[in-house]
């Protein structure tokens, strides 16, 4: 059976950014074609790997003329790590592109009719500007096309990212720059330390090894937790291992463990060892100082979050004297960045550990007119809740990627709040909930923010006011 021949679409025009770091452009033809290895301003050639209805999806092959926005990558993992998609592409370019991507989102997809339309604020750190990454410790790193078929081993212990596709192996990180240090250095010790004591590295496929998991956090405080997570109890090796990590990384401010057999790398369900330090760290968002948890969920750029919530305060233009509800709140983030300035707040988010972080961080600031439950907001916020704490003067909305859900939008419009603030870290599906939402609301303005820079990822706040029906 004769293979088919392979799809080149020539000279295809790239013109803006897509989904997962992918390129979009329109063929010598018409065909809407979506590619990686391009960015907006190529003309190249796609080999093309899966061809839809109404669109192709490729590589490319060959570019005959590169965009005018192209940079050389600052990273030497770039290209095999997936973290920064869009390193080469123009900073101030990336924005623009993103800015488009919401107008394009709230307009086509939802059909949105939007007042004003507020200039994108930047990310001022484009590099070193998150405060939480994950890695993974493997005893097979993850190899190079250049090197497959030359002979090389991929039997190494290694602790970097998984690789697209590769969920058994690991790229070796030398140095990432997303996180600021102390965060290589103790990454690049735990790998040493690991390999000096003579410890196993972890084996996903035979889910065996000792080593399997190092989270860090930093915060602008200059507190540092690290999160080692083994693949069995071993109070000998463990200690061994952790006592070394503390004395040759001292900016460690709070030391953990965990124990994890399970198939999967999630840490939510497992116990917590304090092996040094409080157990915590400790960041700032405007006047509210937070604590966090090693399971606690908080923005991973700090600046750009209090960036984020004064932006949605502003489109909240608060006064002192409203009710404020504010659905999905985390560990109350939102909530107590505004409760100085509302007469109350009342909080609902599903994961009850975030619940409690969040009453928690209210008591450690004297923050008493916030208060939080646990439960699936759709639950939650009945009728009956808001006879209770009363009719929402403004509701504050910052859902996850998969939007609201129908009956939590069908509840929203019931409670007929005069204001809506909706956060959203997708574009689309806040789209398709605002197009729902002007059966009543009316969306006065949008502000996209950048909270991840050489990513296709971008978040977008948007203002709506109750029509008069």
């Amino acid at each position: 059976m004769r293979k088919k021949k392979p799809i080149i679409l020539p000279e295809v025009v790239f013109t803006g950014i897509a989904d997962k770091g992918q390129c979009v452009g329109k063929s010598q033809t018409g065909q809407v074609v979506f590619a990686t290895g391009a960015v907006p301003g190529d003309v190249a050639d796609v080999l093309v790997y899966k061809k839809r209805k109404e669109y192709y999806l490729g590589v490319v092959k060959h570019i005959h003329s590169f965009s005018s926005h192209r940079r050389e990558a600052f990273c030497a993992h770039f290209g095999a790590c997936g973290g920064c998609k869009w390193q080469h592409f123009d900073y101030q370019a990336q924005m623009q592109q993103k800015e488009d991507v919401v107008r394009q989102s709230l307009t086509r997809i939802g059909k949105v009719a939007v007042g004003e339309w507020l200039p994108i604020l930047g990310a001022p750190q484009s590099t070193e500007y998150r405060n939480k990454l994950e890695f993974s410790f493997s005893g097979k790193r993850w190899l190079a096309p250049e090197e497959l078929g030359t002979g090389v081993s991929n039997v190494q212990d290694v602790i970097g990212f998984h690789p697209a596709g590769g969920f058994d192996k690991v790229i070796d990180i030398q140095h990432c720059w997303l996180q600021p240090e102390p965060s290589n250095k103790i990454r690049n010790l735990a790998r040493s330390i690991g390999i000096g004591q003579g410890l196993r590295f972890y084996d996903t496929m035979a889910q065996q090894g000792f080593l399997r998991n190092l989270m860090l956090r930093t915060t602008t405080l200059g507190q540092t937790m690290a999160l080692v997570s083994f693949g069995y109890d071993d109070p000998e090796k463990s200690s061994a291992f952790l006592s070394a990590l503390l004395e040759q990384a001292p900016e460690i401010t709070t030391l953990i463990y965990c124990i994890n057999t399970k198939l999967n790398d999630t840490v939510f369900d497992l116990e917590m060892h304090s092996f040094h330090g409080p157990g915590y760290v400790e960041e700032t968002l405007g006047e509210v100082r937070f604590r966090i948890g090693p399971k606690s969920f908080f923005q991973t750029n700090s600046r750009q979050a209090e960036t984020l919530y004064s932006v949605a305060r502003d489109f909240a233009g608060l006064q002192g004297n409203e009710n404020v509800y504010d659905l999905y709140t985390g560990i109350g983030s939102i909530a107590l960045f505004i409760a100085g300035q509302c007469r109350q707040v009342v909080g609902i988010e599903e994961i009850g550990a975030a619940v409690e972080d969040a009453r928690i961080n209210a008591e450690r600031n004297g923050i008493g007119n916030a208060r939080f439950y646990a439960g699936d907001v759709k639950q939650i916020l009945t009728p009956e809740f808001a006879l209770e704490h009363g009719r929402p003067d403004v509701l504050i909305t910052d859902p996850p990627r998969a939007g609201m859900h129908p009956e939590v939008v069908r509840i929203l419009l019931e409670l007929s709040a005069p204001k809506v603030v909706y956060v959203s870290c997708n574009p689309a599906t806040q789209a398709r909930d605002l197009n729902l939402l002007q059966e009543k609301y009316d969306v006065l303005k949008v502000r996209p923010v950048d909270m991840f820079p050489h990513t296709h990822h971008i978040e977008n706040v948007a203002l709506l006011q109750l029509r008069d029906l």
